[in-house]
């Protein structure tokens, strides 16, 4: 069996993932907005050896017909957040190897800015940087705040490759990697390896030079997620690393073969696009005490938080369909990964269920024996190569993981002991040889 990759999914905010289980007396999410909080989370990360801390983002906020629901603000369900950029560059000082992944927005980013910011954090952690692309699952709010008209769904992904190509311009075009000299007897540059960018695109238009010569990586290591159609040729083409929600292996396995053929599409290779799944775990001495662990979870927030979760995401107002309509026959242009996942479920089926998991991943529930064989099982079955780990309370369940899960995946032989030496977060998830991007990425025919 292949060695699997593993990061853990966070939120800079009280609660992820449209759960509400601030409440619960081991959690301390609540303190997302202390640098103290960050620091334990990502010494708990590199203690473990994980690959990376995933910090996921969103612009928007919950509304249902155009009004913020009260219950919105009770549980905190989207406000108030941090931003990620700003939480990976605070942690620099305090990791050596841990990879950061940040999340940023193709519809509201000024990409010539974004390029420079993502740059000047991959720099400074010395190829460390990874990127999660979004097209803003909470578009229909987010829009509201910049002032901005809406933008369909599919248009997006148009949008977000032509993102894309200009930021690959000034991350891989502008300066050569050896264009820096820094020879106090002779010049800083070499003008002849730096290079004008210009770009007329259907969305974006740029014509300048790279801000910031060309960090380790270049670009940094490309991640996303997206169910649809249109987010799964996205992400066969420039994705490096794609999630997929959790599922049975048989509808997992389905995802995976759906997004390497889309790899192959786009001329690479098929193992070029590592696969992750999200996961969830609870783990107890017993099965039995595992259960009532996670009952204790579900009893710490309201189930009421339901509605205004789910709309926030999908723009979906659930309370005003009748229960036994099938999700299959609803639509949205936001997260449409978000309608995807329940179509063989009715309305009924996902008002009574949604504050168990939210847009994350039900937990697997059990001993860390148990939890092992599924994480395994599930690897082999679905051909995934990692997991993203989404721990229903903070800090205290990866904790758990760490300390009885990890361990057995060590003995198992499905995941390293330690990090290499000067290793970039692109050779530690990809096998590369290079910090840069293969050849056959769409990225690499703007090199000099």
């Amino acid at each position: 069996m292949r060695s699997l990759k593993l990061g853990l999914f966070e939120n800079a905010q009280t609660n992820a993932s449209g759960t509400a289980t601030w409440r619960h007396p081991e959690s301390r999410r609540h303190l997302f907005d202390t640098l103290g909080y960050w620091r334990e989370v990502a010494q708990l990360c590199e203690d473990a050896k994980l690959d990376f801390l995933f910090l996921a983002d969103a612009w928007g906020w919950s509304e249902i017909n155009g009004v913020r629901p009260p219950i919105a603000t009770e549980e905190t369900l989207d406000l108030p957040r941090l931003d990620p950029f700003v939480i990976a560059s605070a942690l620099l000082a305090s990791t050596t190897d841990l990879g950061l992944v940040v999340t940023g927005s193709v519809l509201v980013e000024p990409p010539y800015a974004f390029a420079r910011r993502l740059a000047t954090l991959d720099q400074l952690s010395g190829g460390r940087l990874g990127w999660n692309i979004v097209t803003t699952g909470t578009a229909d709010t987010a829009v509201k705040a910049f002032g901005m008209d809406m933008v369909a769904h599919d248009d997006r992904y148009a949008m977000a490759e032509d993102f894309l190509d200009l930021v690959y311009k000034y991350w891989e075009g502008s300066w050569e990697p050896d264009a820096l000299e820094k020879d106090k007897a002779g010049r800083f540059a070499d003008p002849a390896k730096v290079h004008l960018v210009e770009h007329e695109g259907p969305y974006f238009r740029s014509h300048g030079y790279g801000n910031t010569a060309r960090s380790p990586q270049g670009t940094p290591v490309l991640f996303q997620a997206g169910a649809s159609p249109a987010g799964r040729r996205v992400g066969g083409r420039h994705g490096e690393c794609m999630f997929v929600g959790s599922g049975s292996v048989a509808q997992l396995a389905g995802h995976t073969k759906a997004i390497r053929e889309e790899a192959v599409k786009a001329g690479r290779a098929a193992d070029q696009v590592k696969i992750m799944s999200a996961f969830s775990c609870v783990v107890g001495a017993t099965t039995q005490d595992a259960e009532r662990r996670w009952q204790r979870i579900l009893d710490a927030q309201r189930p009421e938080v339901t509605v205004a979760s789910y709309a926030m995401f999908t723009g979906l107002d659930l309370s005003s369909y009748a229960p036994d309509t099938p999700m299959s026959a609803l639509s949205t242009e936001m997260s449409q990964t978000q309608v995807a996942r329940f179509a063989d479920k009715t309305v009924g089926d996902v008002l009574a269920d949604w504050h168990t998991h939210g847009v994350g991943a039900r937990p697997v529930v059990g001993t860390a024996e148990e939890i092992a064989d599924e994480i395994c099982a599930l690897a082999e079955g679905a051909d995934l190569d990692g997991f993203l780990l989404s721990p229903p309370v903070q800090p205290h369940s990866t904790v758990e993981f760490v300390e009885s899960v990890l361990p057995i995946l060590r003995e198992r032989g499905v995941f390293r002991g330690e990090y290499e030496d000067g290793e970039s977060l692109r050779e530690r998830l990809t096998g590369a040889d290079d910090r840069a991007l293969p050849a056959s990425h769409p990225a690499a025919r703007y090199r000099h």
